[in-house]
């Protein structure tokens, strides 16, 4: 370009900036992944041109991007040896913003190569620049043989001026004289982490240079390595080790736990999609509640945990999902509304699902291992996904208090056999634990009749049973103190006497007898297994549980030796007092053992328990 001209840029808005600032991009460094995504692209396009035959570029050419920031100059620098620009193309993609050149330039060429798609989706962000920078300049040489190179310049992003520069190599450099309230961008590291956030696993070779600290004389310079690296997602499935797999997970996540097993995406129809996801290791149950699934574009990073396309569900998970066909907005942060955003979560859905069920196919000792940790996410896909759920069910798996993981069909073939009534089908109990301390006298008796109940101790299985039950007529799941149907005997002692003094401790209590073990407890209580449910709910949510009183019933064992001489002891008159005693600690020993006492109860429990030892020390 032989001279220079100023002029006014054409824009379509008064007040582009603030626009730019407060509506298109909502982080303060969203200007530096924009203008390397440029430099990206740049290069990107030159690429696409050699590769129809429309520019020529050296086979061993290098591609790179570099950084250049200098604390002393109050400067930015990003330069590429991309496809560089035209006096004419500056006037065009530069000065007359309504026009983008990514959007042209695929309209012009998409007809001739299967890789015009790599050219990015945006047009406005070169403009970022004004969020932080007083003054930017351009400087850029075109490939086009015979170009001459071109500076362009802005103090204030609504005027300019252009005319020749001495650039000398195709593409194109950036310089940003950095605003007051933006140099905290000049610090190395500072830059160093931002380029790292976005270009971790950018295609080409980003470089950051700092420009104020040049080696002294004499010095060799440092050995120059790439800001990035390549992604292991871009390698076949085949190629990868279970290293690759656990490095990738702790250099990304900085987490030093090996994950529990991976999902690798590799998706080119209809759709192209790569990526790693990864079940992490949980140390308690609500440790990972939140997880962290980064999403790409091109292989720069767009936001995290985008829940429109990662499932809900798979939030939990942690990982990478480079998705060049996301429909993007111009400010490349937020999708647009479409059809191919909600196949491209169906799908990462069913590969999901797909890995665990064929791990529970071929690999069930290694499934099981990890089920008490995978198992909340699963839960949770299930009752959140419909189709998650139904390719899943076949591997819903429960551990046993004996450590066994059956399915419910495997579980309920271990129970004696009921038959159908009528139309109802035949029912199918799943017996299940949820405090195996508080619960071990009831544990015992199961135990004692050859069945192993589940154990269910997490926040969601209060959900994920009655889910359960929804969907599998006959399906039942009691808590182990709610039914003892399947362990009561025949014969026993006439412990009817026995059933009337339990009734007149307290006022409304319920006693009945079964014959259970004779080295049972003498007796247990049993609570209705859905107004537990009810009343446990109500608490989830905040309400009264009050509204669904407790259905609390006493069942004494009509085998226990202890029972049968409280029944003798009852019809004693001379030993009435003793028998009521008795009584009273053997209720309290069967709350004990279902749930703690009150502090009033309690009380009186110590003290009862004081005088039976006191007693028994004086005879």
């Amino acid at each position: 370009m032989s001279e220079t001209r100023q002029g006014n840029l054409s824009v379509n808005s008064e007040n582009l900036l603030p626009i730019i600032k407060k509506w298109l991009y909502s982080e303060q460094d969203i200007f530096i992944r924009e203008l390397v995504s440029n430099a990206n692209d740049a290069i990107a396009k030159l690429r696409g041109l050699a590769g129809i035959g429309e520019a020529e570029i050296a086979e061993d050419e290098a591609f790179r991007i570099d950084v250049y920031t200098n604390r002393e100059t109050g400067e930015l620098r990003i330069c590429d040896n991309g496809i560089g620009m035209t006096a004419e193309e500056v006037e065009k993609y530069i000065n007359q913003v309504a026009f983008s050149g990514a959007k042209d330039f695929l309209e012009q060429y998409k007809d001739k190569s299967a890789d015009a798609q790599i050219i990015g989706h945006f047009g406005l962000g070169f403009y970022s620049a004004f969020m932080a920078a007083d003054l930017v300049t351009i400087d850029t040489l075109s490939f086009r043989p015979g170009a001459e190179a071109v500076r362009w310049q802005s103090g204030d992003s609504a005027s300019f001026t252009m005319g020749p520069s001495d650039r000398e190599t195709r593409g194109t450099c950036i310089t940003l004289h950095m605003a007051e309230d933006s140099k905290e961008f000049l610090e190395y590291g500072k830059l160093h982490s931002v380029l790292l956030k976005y270009f971790r696993f950018l295609p080409y070779e980003v470089y950051l240079h700092d420009a104020a600290k040049p080696p002294k004389e004499g010095e060799e310079a440092p050995e120059e390595k790439p800001v990035n690296c390549e992604p292991l997602w871009n390698k076949k499935p085949s190629e990868c080790t279970d290293e690759e797999y656990k490095q990738f997970y702790h250099e990304v996540f900085t987490d030093f736990s090996d994950p529990l097993l991976y999902v690798h995406l590799n998706i080119d129809y209809p759709f192209r999609l790569r990526g790693i996801l990864y079940f992490p290791r949980m140390k308690n149950e609500m440790q990972n509640i939140e997880g962290e699934v980064k999403l790409y574009c091109n292989q720069v990073f767009v936001a995290d945990n985008i829940k429109e396309v990662i499932p809900e569900y798979l939030l939990l998970l942690k990982g990478c999902i480079d998705c060049p066909d996301l429909p993007l907005n111009v400010s490349r942060s937020f999708l647009q509304s479409d059809a191919t955003v909600q196949r491209i979560s169906s799908h990462i859905s069913k590969k999901v699902s797909d890995r665990l069920c064929s791990l529970f196919d071929k690999e069930r000792e290694t499934y099981c291992a990890d089920w008490k940790d995978i198992n909340p996410f699963v839960k949770f896909g299930c009752l959140r996904d419909e189709k998650f759920y139904e390719r899943m069910k076949k591997a819903l798996i429960f551990e046993t208090i004996g450590g066994e993981f059956k399915t419910v069909d495997e579980y309920v073939e271990a129970l004696p056999a009921k038959e159908a009534e009528g139309d109802r089908p035949a029912e199918k109990k799943v017996y299940y634990v949820t405090d195996p301390v508080q619960q071990a006298a009831y544990i015992d008796l199961f135990k004692e009749k050859g069945i192993a109940a589940v154990v269910l101790d997490q926040y969601i299985d209060n959900y994920f049973i009655s889910f359960m039950e929804s969907k599998t007529p006959g399906l039942r799941f009691m808590r182990i103190d709610s039914d003892l149907s399947d362990l009561s005997g025949e014969g026993g002692a006439d412990v009817g006497a026995a059933e009337e003094l339990f009734r007149g401790l307290e006022e409304g209590l319920k006693v009945r007898s079964e014959t259970l073990s004779a080295g049972a407890m003498p007796a247990v209580i049993l609570q209705s297994e859905t107004t537990r449910r009810f009343r446990e709910m109500s608490r989830m949510y905040g309400q009264d549980p009050s509204v669904f009183p407790a259905e609390e019933e006493l069942v004494i064992n009509s085998a226990s030796p202890l029972i049968a001489a409280l029944a003798g002891m009852a019809g004693d008159e001379s030993r009435r007092a003793d028998a009521e005693l008795l009584a009273r600690e053997i209720r309290d020993l069967a709350k004990l053992n279902q749930a703690p006492l009150t502090a009033e109860q309690m009380k009186e429990f110590t003290a009862r328990t004081l005088s039976i030892l006191s007693r028994i020390a004086d005879q």
